[in-house]
């Protein structure tokens, strides 16, 4: 594999926007709920996350033509006592069912100091740190999880049962920016595997194993091996105790109780996606929680000791090599800068999707565009 032989092109933020707008809104989405869908996946690109941004929109596109996403969503709300909810998205837009409930936890937790609220049967929703930033906005703690289809084998395992299964959590500060760590419970993710496949680069051999316990370095067959349960992501840690792998398979198994158990959710091979051999909806659970930061102490407190906190892992001291000592958060931030400024950048591969969605759903704007 040669990564020198990728072309990269960069196109203005709101050129990509435009487009994953009149995809989504062209394939049924309402227009207000499309708006949901596309500041999702445009804060991705934004903060450099390039596995879920535009790279992604092939993949919502397929599912909603195939029918395993609802582009209308409909939330059903099945509990609601006071700082608590429990929801039902009915196989909808994850994002458009996770923005409206950090929302709802928000609102709880203006009331009650905390809100939280669980979802079963939703989809994808992105990239975590958009819904935890939602509270961070406010002046709140935001945390957010999510379980997703099987793709993680457990400590001493070779079988995929977990989930990527991320955390993320946010919190407001006195520095330029929040901190906000967005990340999964296992080494890497598929949408990172997916980019290694368009840039025709290697993955490293630590991220991926298949049923024998070997490592797996070619991206094309990973996910190819992914989708017949043949190739599993390590947990965070790697794959021994001695190294802590026990540790990212039990914080994974945390998010899979807190996306199923708590909301009577699918888990594990239930959100596998097929069943008999045919393509069914996925059924992801999320969790979320708000909390008011003025409930527990003063506002102003709580941001200077969030920023002295982040401000000292900064300036401390620095290994050989390294000029810079980042905390979460900090690097999202500063790409945002430079994406903004230059550009989104797309290789060829991801521009041969992005117009096969051009060609078939016929958005003449966006041939001008993207040809």
């Amino acid at each position: 594999m040669n990564k020198g032989l990728v072309k990269m092109k960069k196109f203005a933020v709101d050129d990509v926007y435009n487009l994953i707008f009149d995809v989504f809104l062209v394939l049924g989405i309402p227009a207000d709920e499309v708006k949901i869908c596309a500041d999702v996946l445009i804060e991705s690109d934004l903060r450099g996350i390039e596995s879920h941004g535009v790279g992604r929109l092939k993949m919502y596109y397929d599912r909603i033509r195939d029918g395993i996403i609802n582009p209308i969503t409909k939330i059903t709300k099945i509990r609601d006592h006071a700082a608590i909810a429990t929801w039902d998205g009915n196989n909808g837009m994850g994002q458009v069912v996770s923005f409206h409930a950090m929302n709802e936890a928000i609102q709880k937790a203006k009331k009650y100091g905390l809100g939280s609220v669980a979802v079963r049967n939703s989809n994808h929703y992105g990239i975590a740190g958009y819904f935890t930033k939602m509270a961070s906005d406010q002046n709140m703690i935001g945390l957010t999880v999510t379980n997703a289809r099987p793709s993680m084998a457990p400590t001493n395992g070779v079988e995929p049962m977990l989930g990527t299964n991320p955390i993320a959590f946010s919190a407001p500060s006195d520095c330029e920016f929040d901190f906000l760590f967005d990340g999964a419970t296992s080494i890497i993710q598929r949408g990172k595997i997916e980019v290694k496949a368009r840039e025709n680069a290697e993955v490293p051999k630590n991220w991926v194993i298949d049923n024998k316990a070997e490592y797996m370095t070619d991206p094309q067959q990973i996910l190819k091996n992914l989708v017949s349960q043949t190739a599993s992501f390590l947990p965070i840690g790697g794959m021994e105790e001695i190294s802590g792998g026990h540790k990212g398979y039990g914080l994974a198994t945390i998010v899979e109780i807190l996306s199923a158990s708590l909301q009577t959710g699918s888990f594990m091979h239930q959100l596998s996606g097929s069943e008999g051999g045919k393509k069914v909806p996925y059924k992801l659970g999320h969790f979320f929680l708000a909390m008011d930061i003025s409930a527990f102490t003063d506002l102003n407190n709580f941001k200077h000791t969030t920023g002295e906190i982040m401000r000292q892992l900064q300036n401390s001291a620095k290994a050989p090599g390294k000029d810079r000592v980042y905390v979460a958060g900090e690097k999202e931030y500063l790409k945002g800068v430079q994406i903004r400024k230059n550009g989104i950048p797309i290789n060829d591969a991801l521009l041969k999707n992005i117009n096969i969605m051009i060609d078939e759903l016929r958005l003449e704007k966006q041939k001008k565009v993207f040809r």
